[in-house]
C-alpha cells in the first residue's frame, strides 16, 4: 500500500468573521495511519476539522487531498473526493430506521473495489443489526455513534474523520468504538480523530497534533507523547 500522503495541510489559517481561531496549522496524514488532534476546548480543533471539509473558509495556508488543493472548494466536492466526517451530536436521522440511516449514504464516489454494504457495517457493529428495524431517536447515544460511524463508512471515504469521537459515551460503549476504530485500521482506513482519552489514542495512532490557541503546540508520535506527560499536563489538563 502506497504511503504518500493523503492529507497534507500547511500553515491553515481560518475564524469566523473578525475573529481568527487557527493561525498556522499543519500537519499530514500518509495513506492508513491514524492521526489525532489534541488539546483542550477552544483551541481549534473543531474549526480544524471544519477548514478541512470547506464548512469553514481557509483564510491562508493550503489543505491537499492526493495532491490535490482543496481549501477553495465546497463541502460536497471535498465530500465526493472521499472524506466522511462522523460529526460531534452524531446527527442521525430521527425518522429513519437503522438501515435506512445506513442506505441513504450508500456512495462509492472513490470507486472502491470492496465497497461497504449495510451488511458488512452491521458485521462491524453487531448491536447495530439487532436494531436494524429502531428509528434513530430509539437509539441509545452509543448506538447511535456507532450508527454515525457506520453512515459515514457506507461513503466509502479515503479519509475518515471523527469530532469527539467517544465524548459522552458509558465505558462499555466507548471499548466498543476502539475496538471499531482498531478494526478499521487493520484494513488500512486513514483517520483523524478528535477525541480526549489520550491514553487510547496513543496504542491506536501513529501520531499527534496538540493545538493551543490555533497553533500547533506540539507534534510527534505515540512513543513520543506517551514517554511525556510533561506534554499531557501542560496541554491537555490531564
Amino acid at each position: 500500500m502506497s504511503r504518500d500522503a493523503l492529507l497534507r495541510v500547511e500553515d491553515l489559517q481560518a475564524g469566523y468573521g473578525p475573529s481568527q481561531v487557527l493561525f498556522g496549522v499543519g500537519f499530514k496524514l500518509r495513506r492508513g495511519e491514524i492521526g489525532s488532534l489534541l488539546g483542550r476546548n477552544g483551541m481549534g480543533k473543531t474549526t480544524t476539522i471544519r477548514a478541512l471539509l470547506g464548512l469553514t473558509p481557509a483564510r491562508g495556508g493550503t489543505v491537499s487531498l492526493l495532491g490535490r488543493r482543496v481549501e477553495r472548494l465546497r463541502a460536497d466536492q471535498i465530500a465526493r473526493m472521499g472524506v466522511a466526517l462522523v460529526p460531534e451530536g452524531r446527527q442521525i436521522f430521527p425518522n429513519l430506521t437503522v438501515r435506512e440511516n445506513l442506505q441513504a449514504f450508500a456512495r462509492n464516489h472513490t470507486r472502491v473495489a470492496k465497497p461497504w454494504t449495510v451488511d458488512a457495517v452491521m458485521t462491524l457493529f453487531p448491536v447495530l443489526a439487532a436494531r436494524a428495524g429502531h428509528m434513530g431517536n430509539q437509539l441509545s447515544g452509543g448506538e447511535q455513534q456507532m450508527l454515525a460511524i457506520g453512515r459515514a463508512l457506507m461513503t466509502n471515504p479515503l479519509l475518515l474523520i471523527l469530532d469527539e469521537a467517544t465524548e459522552g459515551l458509558a465505558p462499555l460503549i466507548r471499548a466498543e468504538v476502539w475496538r471499531c476504530l482498531s478494526a478499521l485500521r487493520a484494513q488500512g482506513q486513514t483517520i483523524l480523530i478528535v477525541d480526549k482519552y489520550v491514553e487510547r489514542l496513543i496504542p491506536l495512532a501513529d501520531h499527534h497534533t496538540i493545538l493551543e490557541r490555533g497553533r500547533v503546540a506540539w507534534q510527534g508520535t505515540s512513543a513520543a507523547l506517551a514517554a511525556d506527560h510533561g506534554v499531557w499536563h501542560r496541554y491537555l489538563g490531564v
